[in-house]
């Protein structure tokens, strides 16, 4: 970040502002992680805060300090309106377009305020007068750590903040192995537990409340596995009856299209899940080495990401859409070798 950014926002944020705090749609771990983290910090100077995330999540961030103070746009539009038509600056936290946030962005079209930016995905929008952007970070969460560190105010992370990082960061990272995984994430992440991050209770509320449902959907979603060895490729599908026979929950897949990359060889791994709510096909996409499924997903599936972890979609059915993947990946198979 830009060192006369870094001064302004000095200025503008040392007498209390009225801030809204949004994350994407269908917010991850590192989403909320960052928007709450942020919050905590901010409440320190007295500005009048709110976090408003566009949809639900999870059940298994839920635990997160303050999460019962975040506003969800498609329950509470009314109010949601009401706290945008009334900010001076809105935090966009994990995201680099508008458009990843649906119907929030109408309640902006008015906003006339400061836009900041915080992201680590590629291809930003130009929208935001402050931005600090960087796809070499591990999550948005160790980006809110140095924005704090940035505005010299690392004593001020208090146990409520380092628990909130502390779980975007393990979460976007997967526990700390994806090659995002710096040393100076786990310099971070050692500072967060000196902070009070208790890391072991933190990792067992986010993966160890499975239910028995969430376990059956796994081992249907493993037997859907199709292997294309050609291309040290694999995917995983599941269709709208199949989730529905397991009693999905929104954050049920989670993770899920990591079993594919766990295979030996493998260097492609998507799952395809067929949306319980809207006539699309949800597409997570995760790559080993130097294939980016950023690229092959703006491609082909109106996404985008990272190079190694990206997300997507597809309007045709979902026999369609494996079809047409499988016809797509001849033309990769050099890549993918």
């Amino acid at each position: 970040m830009k060192v006369t950014d870094i001064e302004q926002l000095k200025s503008i944020l040392s007498s209390p502002k009225k801030i809204v705090i949004i994350p994407h749609k269908n917010p991850d771990g590192d989403a909320i992680g960052s928007c709450l983290g942020l919050y905590h910090y901010l409440a320190q100077y007295n500005h009048q805060l709110t976090v408003v995330a566009p949809n639900d999540y999870p059940e298994f961030l839920k635990w997160m300090p303050g999460e019962e103070t975040i506003v969800k746009y498609e329950f509470q539009k009314d109010l949601a309106s009401r706290k945008i038509k009334e900010a001076e600056l809105v935090f966009t936290l994990d995201f680099n377009s508008l458009s990843r946030i649906d119907e929030v962005a109408t309640a902006l079209e008015d906003f006339t305020g400061d836009y900041i930016m915080i992201d680590h995905h590629q291809a930003p929008d130009d929208y935001a007068r402050f931005m600090y952007s960087d796809t070499s970070m591990s999550s948005t969460c160790e980006m809110i750590y140095n924005f704090i560190d940035f505005l010299d105010d690392t004593d001020k992370v208090t146990a409520e903040i380092a628990s909130c990082l502390y779980a975007g960061i393990m979460t976007d990272t997967g526990s700390f192995r994806f090659p995002s995984t710096t040393s100076n994430t786990h310099r971070i992440i050692a500072n967060l537990i000196d902070k009070g991050a208790e890391n072991a209770y933190i990792h067992n509320a986010i993966f160890d409340t499975n239910s028995i449902d969430k376990l059956h959907l796994l081992g249907c979603a493993l037997k859907n596995l199709v292997a294309l060895p050609e291309y040290n490729t694999v995917y995983i599908t599941l269709s709208r009856e199949e989730l529905q026979q397991y009693n999905y929950k929104k954050g049920d897949t989670e993770g899920f299209v990591n079993y594919g990359l766990s295979l030996q060889g493998v260097k492609f791994a998507v799952i395809f899940i067929e949306s319980v709510q809207e006539d699309i096909i949800k597409i997570s996409l995760r790559s080993k080495g130097d294939f980016s499924v950023n690229e092959f997903s703006r491609s082909y599936y109106n996404g985008g990401g990272h190079t190694n972890a990206a997300g997507g979609r597809s309007e045709v059915s979902l026999p369609e859409t494996t079809k047409q993947f499988e016809n797509i990946l001849k033309d990769y198979k050099a890549q993918l070798q």
